[in-house]
């Protein structure tokens, strides 16, 4: 690495000692952006049970409405690599307040839209506070924690992004059972001021701004290639529901981004020191195979989290409190699981723990494929519950072997990668999911088969993508070794 590589992260040694007061100012901000983190983390997922009533109230398909979650998770896709630049020229503080001010703008566009159209754009608006949330936590974190403790502050950090979207089914489901679905965002508005006030009185600059240069065309490719890989396996469920009608083949769009993404890969690697995101992360094996098995996580919990209350209301024929209601005990296990897993980590490693969570997120899974009108709730609890244990069990072990595995000065791409490829996994595990859900039920219905039943063989579909997908997890969690505490002194071969 060069000497200017060297100096892209805050100047503040990860394992420094620090003094008290030094040590209390990094708590505070910290706690600050685990609890700002979790407000905006909630927003991923709080319209999932709103599909029906939004289809309903507006008139809208479920291709069409499901563009709520898949464009939120896309945004932050597409503007999480530009955040490694942000976050690299602007100081803590500034930073946060920006992140906020834009989230909060983007929810009171939501809470006062008339129709889809300025709805799914406040929450295109409410993602780009959200993505610079999640790199800004992750190398914050990072910077000030020593690799000794790093297990337990990942174990909190994972609470973040895993329980907060898998709780926002639950939140959804009782707002929409006693108010209007606009009170998701009414609700929501008044809690992110209150953190965008709570941060300009009290978030510190931990930071040391730097200039460094933005490359114009990585940011237009990298928006071409999330936006059309995404946008193509969305289209697909959409061109089936519309029975030919659908304008332009998904094949199009899905052509250009898998394209543009080969081209974003070579410009990175050409770039190196210069690059949007460095690429050379990925030379280090053991980052490599913890990213990997992250999106197939991520893939796993959205498109359950999509399917779930889908199948729920139109097959089990529940309400949205009552989804709510089944999809709490495992949100809440998830977060009791975290910093648990995160201390086993710190004593343990990676393999005790990434291989039994692996094993029973695809068991789950595979056991969601045998499900049908006449499955009982416990037994969809039960294996709710499961599947949110198995994933706690994945996250925090990911999230922290994959950013240590990294030597400091990779920290600020390494997390905005990792963020990437979360948001590009849980938008293709939606939109795949749902294509695949919509395709299959609208050839039964064709063939005459009802509706309902029909509905629940397109959703054993998508679950059953997800399970074969499921295993190259398990092989993967083989592999995933627990860095040094020093990886700068480990080289950039793998670990």
């Amino acid at each position: 690495m060069t000497s200017e590589t060297m100096t892209d992260m805050p100047s503040t040694a990860a394992a420094a000692p620090v003094d008290s007061s030094t040590a209390a100012r990094n708590r505070l901000v910290i706690a600050l952006l685990l609890v700002s983190t979790f407000v905006v983390f909630l927003n991923e997922t709080i319209m999932s049970v709103a599909i029906q009533p939004l289809m309903t109230d507006l008139g809208v398909t479920a291709s069409a409405a499901q563009w709520l979650t898949t464009a939120f998770l896309l945004t932050m896709a597409v503007v999480i690599p530009i955040t490694g630049f942000l976050l690299q020229r602007i100081n803590t503080r500034p930073i946060y307040m920006l992140a906020m001010a834009i989230f909060s703008v983007g929810t009171l566009i939501c809470a006062v839209s008339p129709g889809l159209e300025l709805l799914v754009f406040g929450r295109v608006i409410q993602a780009v506070g959200t993505a610079i949330m999640m790199p800004l936590l992750m190398t914050t974190v990072m910077t000030l924690v020593p690799p000794e403790s790093r297990g337990k502050t990942m174990g909190n950090i994972s609470i973040v992004m895993s329980v907060a979207p898998a709780i926002g089914p639950t939140i959804g489901g009782f707002i929409l059972t006693h108010f209007d679905w606009r009170f998701m965002f009414i609700l929501v508005l008044p809690i992110a001021l209150a953190a965008l006030a709570l941060g300009a009185w009290r978030m510190k600059n931990v930071s040391t701004p730097r200039s460094t240069p933005l490359d114009l065309i990585s940011v237009v490719l990298s928006v071409l290639a999330f936006g059309g890989i995404v946008y193509g396996l969305s289209s697909f469920g959409e061109a089936a529901s519309a029975a030919g009608e659908h304008g332009m083949s998904p094949w199009i769009p899905l052509g250009v981004g898998l394209v543009t993404m080969v081209l974003f890969v070579w410009r990175q690697l050409t770039l190196q020191d210069r690059a949007l995101l460095d690429l050379r992360t990925f030379a280090i094996t053991n980052y490599t195979l913890s990213v990997v098995m992250m999106a197939i996580a991520m893939m796993a919990l959205f498109g359950v989290i999509i399917l779930l209350p889908l199948f729920l209301q139109n097959v089990i024929k529940l309400d949205p409190l009552q989804i709510g209601m089944m999809l709490l005990p495992g949100s809440l296990m998830m977060g009791l699981l975290g910093p648990i897993v995160g201390r086993l980590y710190d004593k343990w490693g990676t393999t005790r723990l990434l291989v039994p969570g692996s094993i029973v997120v695809s068991a789950v899974l595979w056991g969601l494929t045998l499900v049908d009108q006449n499955t009982s709730i416990w037994v969809i609890l039960a294996g709710h519950i499961a599947l949110c244990i198995g994933l706690a069990i994945m996250f925090t072990p990911l999230f922290t072997a994959s950013l240590s595995s990294l030597p400091m000065q990779l920290y600020s791409h390494g997390s905005a990668i990792l963020g990437s490829v979360q948001q590009v996994a849980g938008a293709a595990g939606v939109a795949l999911f749902i294509a695949l859900m919509t395709i299959q039920s609208a050839a039964l219905t064709a063939a005459g088969t009802e509706p309902v039943s029909a509905l629940a063989a397109g959703i054993r579909t998508g679950f059953m993508t997800g399970a074969i997908i499921s295993l190259f997890a398990i092989v993967a969690a083989f592999f995933v070794k627990k860095p040094p505490a020093n990886p700068e002194m480990a080289g950039m071969g793998g670990h």
